[in-house]
């Protein structure tokens, strides 16, 4: 299967977010929301000053906002006191003093619009920053950790923590923390200012306040198990299609559409239902906020034309307060909001930190060895290993191969053949025993640097999306293209590779498709000759191409093989004939070893198989 190395996965955001004062959007609610939150404002610490700044300007802006209707209500009064004047014949409209009073509340509005792009602007930048930051420590913490975490989490989730939840986090965070700051200056702002014209008015639009919030919090209460559900069967839905889409040849090969498609059904049904309640859900408190805030302006509108007769207050001020009471119920429905949207952050944030903080792999020697001149002698001492603690599956392994010689291993599928690569290339370290590489413990290595040491031919080929020339040069960076085309000679690319268009310069697409299954097997090996590794490691992988080309792979790994030492997993024994040494592995065990010769001779496990694929192949 081929990959574009560093491309994650095309995502989207799970959807939902702060988009005024629109309350909804999916909510998982976080198992240790104070935890992550506190993690969450400690990653944000490296930007103390820009969020300063933002609560600065966002306080000044919503305070420009707030002055405004009491100023332009005094606009209000004056034309309403002019225009009365006028039919009682005893003055007229100053509109010099109107004119300069919406002017000043221009001024104001035009200064707000300033501060608040100025904070946006800023919150935007450190939102983003926080994400890139994520992305890059996720993307760091995935070479660090052990393979056996991704043995048992589907490439899906995996993706899904790098996409959707990054982008939550970002789009919520841009978007909420300034929320907060203008939410709760304004409320107390314009309480204020409504005190200041009228407690009674402010008394009466107040009673509406509990019986709103008593309506959200039976809402919250019912919605928040499909929001959780919904935040769970996205990830579901994102492992299946990248499974699915990934084997796609291979499903269709098997007719699996069919049950593809029923798996899919499955999961995205489960995954609808749940989002369309929780939408259904929070879309009920807005128009239940709206209903019950409009409840408000009638008794305000009515008491207060019951107090502008009667001269306790001005019709200026009438204009100003209702103004006011929309201005104090729309911070409260964003707040109402806001409480879902940091629980929906706080869940995908949960989920990144919960990834950041896995085991990983076991820390290197601090004092690891660095070999000057590697002569590929390899050891295994006494070597137990499991992949889980209750099951062993290599039991007291012990075998030499001295500098130079070509070991094959064999045994039926699950002897443990390839768990000695993965031990080899330390992905996993060794439960008891030891591996000696020129009679180093692995262990005292760096990873770097034992892996220097190998080179590896595997039957799964892995190519990238770019030319010929650089996945050759995959193998060592720092290669010349004279390098490379000699790497290329030696391994019998060069002759094929100039019959296609472009030469070492075609670019392979992202499934492989234009060159064969050979030549990219034959591209595997330029690429391992490039690398002049002293230890090799080989995995046949000749059972797919035609006669001619798998002469042309043999060939290839014979010249690879020379002068170093190999370790080649067989799974036709009559390629590994001139073996030096042949390792019969059944259940784990080393059951035999020697040369083909020998082990024929010995009549065992190793003639059995032999001569089981013998009359398989007459």
């Amino acid at each position: 299967m081929m990959q574009r190395p560093g491309q994650p996965a095309r995502g989207g955001p799970m959807g939902g977010g702060p988009m005024g004062g629109m309350v909804g959007g999916p909510v998982a609610k976080a198992r240790d929301f104070k935890g992550t939150m506190g993690k969450l404002i400690a990653y944000l610490g490296n930007y103390k000053l820009a969020i300063v700044i933002v609560f600065i300007f966002a306080i000044f802006s919503t305070m420009s906002n707030i002055v405004g209707p009491k100023i332009l209500g005094q606009a209000t009064t004056k034309l309403f006191e002019g225009v009365m004047a006028q039919l009682s014949g005893k003055g007229s409209i100053d509109f010099n003093y109107i004119g300069q009073i919406i002017l000043i509340t221009l001024g104001l509005y035009l200064i707000s619009a300033l501060f608040s792009y100025v904070q946006g602007w800023i919150m935007a930048d450190v939102s983003t920053n926080i994400a890139y930051r994520f992305r890059r420590d996720i993307s760091e913490k995935m070479n660090r950790m052990p393979l056996d975490y991704f043995d048992t989490t589907t490439h899906g989730e995996v993706l899904s923590r790098i996409t959707n939840d990054v982008d939550t986090v970002n789009q919520t965070l841009s978007q909420s923390l300034t929320q907060i700051i203008t939410s709760l200056v304004t409320v107390i702002g314009v309480l204020v200012m409504m005190f200041s014209i009228s407690w009674v008015m402010t008394l009466v639009a107040l009673v509406m306040i509990p019986l709103s919030m008593g309506f959200v919090g039976l809402i919250v209460s019912q919605s928040q198990k499909y929001f959780k559900q919904q935040q769970d069967y996205l990830g579901h839905v994102n492992g299946h299609v990248e499974e699915m889409y990934s084997g796609h040849i291979v499903m269709k090969a098997f007719n699996g559409e069919e049950e593809s498609i029923q798996k899919f059904d499955l999961s995205n049904n489960t995954l609808f239902e749940s989002a369309w309640k929780s939408q259904f859900l929070s879309g009920l408190m807005m128009p239940v906020m709206t209903f019950i805030g409009n409840l408000g302006y009638v008794a305000v509108a009515i008491l207060g034309g019951y107090l502008a007769i009667r001269n306790v207050i001005t019709i200026g001020d009438i204009q100003a307060f209702i103004q006011y009471v929309r201005s104090f119920t729309q911070p409260i429905a964003q707040l109402a909001n806001i409480s879902n949207v940091l629980q929906q952050t706080a869940a995908a944030a949960e989920r990144v930190f919960e990834f950041l903080d896995e085991a990983e792999e076991v820390p290197e020697n601090e004092k690891s060895v660095e070999l000057e001149n590697s002569v590929g002698r390899v050891e295994f001492k006494d070597v137990h290993f499991g992949y889980s603690a209750d099951k062993t599956i290599i039991n007291d392994f012990s075998a030499v191969a001295e500098p130079g010689q070509k070991i094959a291993i064999v045994g039926p599928t699950g002897a443990g053949k390839t768990t000695i690569v993965k031990l080899l290339m330390r992905f996993y370290d060794v439960n008891d025993g030891a591996i000696l590489v020129d009679g180093h413990d692995i262990r005292e290595f760096s990873r770097f640097d034992l892996r220097k040491q190998f080179g590896m031919v595997l039957q799964d080929t892995w190519l990238y999306n770019g030319t010929i020339m650089e996945n050759i040069r995959y193998g060592r960076p720092d290669a010349t293209d004279a390098e490379v085309i000699a790497a290329a000679q030696a391994a019998h690319v060069d002759h094929f590779v100039h019959t296609l268009p472009d030469g070492y310069n075609m670019v392979l697409n992202e499934e492989t498709s234009n060159i064969s299954q050979g030549q990219m097997q034959l591209l595997t090996i330029a690429r391992a000759v490039l690398a002049d590794p002293k230890i090799l490691i080989l995995d046949e992988a000749t059972s797919s191409v035609d006669t001619r080309t798998e002469i042309l792979i043999q060939r290839a790994m014979d010249n690879l093989m020379k002068n170093r030492t190999s370790f080649v997993i067989a799974h036709r024994l009559s390629t590994i004939r001139d073996a030096d040494l042949i390792l019969v592995m059944k259940d784990g065990d080393i059951v035999e070893q020697g040369n083909h010769e020998e082990l024929l001779a010995q009549g065992g496990f190793y003639a059995e198989l032999h001569n089981s694929q013998f009359e398989l192949a007459l």
